[in-house]
């Protein structure tokens, strides 16, 4: 070794970049101009010689071995830097040209780190992550990950044999964030990151932002490049805004993808393309206009149906690709079938390979026991405090939205973050700084979410799974509220089943679950959820959650499909449900499409699709579903019958429906109610139709509204109430003018036939 060469060395920094515990590598590894030419210095674990293949010409220098490891320098007699390579002979026989990953400056600007340390850089998933690139002519994959506790962040995969020596990657100051350029790193490679702690222990992370993931049991992270996908779907995106405004018709299909259907072809699974055309066509057909998935973000444990997510940015790779799953959007945009998410920043998973103690300290979980894990799901919690967190999830937010088209964003277990003390015992929680249960950096975190998130994506969905009465959920964020669109009823939902499981004969002692709702319907703008929570873990399928044999299970459905599409909200019924699956669902096993072979069946199925259109059909079921003009009761007070009569409306009144409900198996003759005009009533729909399975009590003909007083109305019609039904009655209003006119008539004719009458008893 040559003492001038010698003397150029950082002997400390080589030390560190041996022992793998260097944060700054490009600070030694760099070339650097010096007096008498170009110092290069390199590290390559197990080499036993590196030439240096300098400028077009690939001029050689021999490099001299600094230290056995495999720490290589030299000092060419260069007056101007050029491109160059390394080439590589290992003591096992392989040879190999390497472009040097520390001749590359890094990608994040100082602007970037402070806005990413101030939680509002909001296209961060641009930056951090794996990102194949081309830099000076050259293609690889920057990688940038944030690590701000450790003492050394290493890139590994098996373009360098999975050795944490080969790509330490370098730590800006400011934020914490380690990234690397390497050069040759391509898409489809596998990689995580190989974290070294301050106290010294060593561990592999997948990549928090990673877009790919490898398929379960493995959990190495992918690089994907997410920039060639063409999308075709202008006209839906340019159009989703008005279809998806409060006065139109959301009617969602909740769906899990890996239980669907599922192939007979031996494969588990169906890619995403083939879920997409085979999905599409049958929401299409029952004429839903949304779907929403169960998380499609990558989750290792299938029996957590992606509730448990362990990458983020990354639609797992059970279905395909990151491309296969954009195709699925765009074919359903092109369908124009919406497509809302489901997502959940409420909690992470404790695997080891993932967010949990990601640096070596809780990074992306709450430090204070108190507020660290979820007691109910063994899960930790976001700590909502960081700025760079906070950022994390909105990104992410954002990124399904802007990467991927997605029409909304429901937000799972929203109470959980709300609550301090949500399923803690007293002693398990602190309290805020005012002495109560709120956790108030949720708070604020929701709100600044939903803030960025409708600036920037004024046309799509926010909703909230939010079980409890905080209130304005879905009020202004001028207004104090949270910002959400939408907000699912679950106190309507589970006040309903309630009732809907007991026996006819017992249901008048529990007449308030069906009317309690209305007391504060227009207090948060709702959607009415069948979902996935309900027909798991014991608690069987709606069919069977209703009393009586089988005959008498489908009428109690019928009526209850039928109020849930009359109420007002917004509709959401998750798979299966609409054809009356008879078991429990499971994600193992796909549902029962066989069961349509049954006459009984197939009539449910026909009977949601007749549902589904006439809620299209209806504006007076969807325009005012938010605002008490939409709504008026006619008789909610017959508990001894199990009767409801109301009134849905629209902004045109010759709109007006009346919506009656019987909940008793007895079927009433000439039962009379009252109406709000003079007119026409005629039945539209019936549950009860024969055509459905019913018993085909209906009304025929139009019934004509009587000047007889009824319900504190001065117009009453009597009509033929059919058993565990409802019954949807169109208006044809006269004013009072025809109303005396038909009187006037009614009159004559009478009188011409009491004419008549004489005149043959007279023969």
């Amino acid at each position: 070794m040559s003492e001038e060469l010698y003397n150029l060395m950082d002997w400390q920094k080589i030390e560190a970049l041996v022992y793998s515990e260097e944060n700054e590598p490009q600070k030694t590894l760099k070339p650097k101009m010096m007096k008498n030419g170009i110092l290069f210095q390199c590290f390559f674990p197990e080499a036993r010689k590196v030439k240096l293949l300098f400028g077009k010409k690939k001029r050689e220098y021999k490099m001299e071995m600094q230290d056995e490891a495999g720490f290589f320098a030299c000092l060419i007699p260069e007056k101007q830097m050029s491109n160059y390579t390394y080439q590589v002979f290992f003591e096992n026989g392989e040879e190999k040209q390497v472009q040097d990953p520390y001749y590359f400056e890094g990608q994040i600007t100082e602007e970037e780190e402070k806005k990413f340390r101030a939680g509002i850089c909001y296209d961060i998933y641009e930056k951090l992550g794996a990102h194949y690139q081309k830099i000076k002519g050259v293609w690889g994959v920057h990688f940038a990950v944030w690590a701000p506790n450790a003492l050394r962040v290493s890139v590994v995969g098996d373009f360098n044999h999975w050795d944490g020596r080969v790509h330490q990657m370098n730590r800006l100051p400011l934020s914490g964030i380690f990234e690397l350029f390497i050069p040759g790193v391509k898409p489809s490679d596998l990689y995580k990151y190989e974290i070294k702690t301050k106290d010294l222990r060593v561990f592999l992370k997948a990549d928090p932002y990673a877009n790919q993931a490898e398929a379960r049991p493995c959990n190495a992270s992918v690089v994907a490049d997410l920039s060639d996908y063409q999308w075709e779907d202008s006209l839906w995106m340019k159009k989703r805004g008005k279809l998806q405004e409060e006065d139109k018709p959301l009617s969602v299909y909740e769906v899990h993808l890996g239980s669907w259907k599922k192939p007979d072809d031996g494969r588990e699974f169906y890619n995403y393309r083939e879920l997409a055309k085979l999905l599409c066509d049958y929401v299409k057909e029952m004429g839903y206009t949304h779907v929403e998935l169960l998380p499609v973000m990558e989750h290792p444990l299938d029996e957590s149906w992606g509730y448990q997510v362990t990458g983020y940015y990354a639609p797992t790779s059970r279905f395909g690709s990151c491309e296969d799953f954009m195709y699925f959007v765009d074919y359903m945009h092109q369908n124009e079938i919406g497509v809302i998410l489901d997502w959940v920043p409420a909690h992470f998973p404790k695997d080891d390979f993932a967010l949990a103690g990601f640096d070596g300290t809780s990074l992306y979980e709450y430090a204070q026991a108190e507020k660290a894990e979820h007691p109910h799901w063994g899960t930790l919690v976001f700590d909502y405090a960081s700025p760079e967190v906070k950022n994390f999830l909105i990104s992410n937010a954002l990124f399904w939205a802007e990467k991927y088209h997605a029409d909304g964003i429901r937000m799972d277990a929203v109470a959980s973050m709300l609550y301090l003390d949500y399923g803690r015992q007293d002693g398990q929680w602190q309290a805020n700084i005012y002495g109560g249960n709120e956790n108030l950096e949720a708070v604020e975190f929701l709100k600044h979410l939903n803030s960025i998130f409708k600036k920037k994506y004024p046309d799509a969905l926010l909703i909230a799974e939010e079980s409890t009465a905080w209130p304005a959920v879905t009020g202004d964020l001028e207004e104090n509220g949270l910002g959400f669109d939408r907000k699912w009823n679950m106190g309507w939902q589970n006040d309903f089943l309630d009732y809907m499981r007991k026996d006819p004969i017992f249901r008048s002692g529990v007449h308030d679950e069906l009317t309690f709702s209305m007391l504060y319907a227009y207090s948060e703008k709702f959607l009415l959820s069948f979902s996935h929570d309900e027909v798991v873990h014991g608690k069987g399928s709606f069919l069977n959650k209703m009393p009586g044999e089988k005959d008498k299970k489908l009428a109690n459905l019928r009526a209850a499909y039928g109020f849930w599409m009359t109420h007002p909200g917004k509709k959401l019924l998750f798979m299966g449900q609409d054809f009356a699956q008879e078991r429990e669902w499971s994600e193992k096993t796909p549902l029962d499409w066989e069961l349509l072979e049954e006459k009984e069946h197939k009539q449910m199925q026909d009977y949601v699709k007749a549902l589904l259109k006439l809620y299209q059909d209806y504006p007076a079921f969807y325009e005012y579903d938010d605002t008490p003009d939409g709504f008026e009761w006619i008789n909610h007070i017959e508990a001894e019958k199990n009767m409801l009569t109301f009134l849905r409306k629209a902004e045109k009144k010759a709109d007006t429906l009346v919506v009656v409900c019987n909940f008793s198996d007895l079927a009433y003759e000439a039962y009379a109610m009252g109406v709000p005009y003079a007119g026409e009533y005629r039945e539209i729909f019936n549950s009860d139709d024969e055509s459905f399975g019913g018993t085909g009590v209906k009304n025929s003909e139009a019934q004509k509204a009587q000047k007889e007083e009824k319900d504190e109305r001065p117009y009453s019609v009597k009509i033929q109430a059919a058993p565990l039904s409802v019954q949807i009655f169109s208006i044809k209003e006269c004013g009072e003018k025809a109303v005396k006119e038909s009187k006037i008539r009614r009159e004559l004719e009478q009188k011409i036939k009491e004419e008549h009458k004489k005149e043959e008893n007279r023969r």
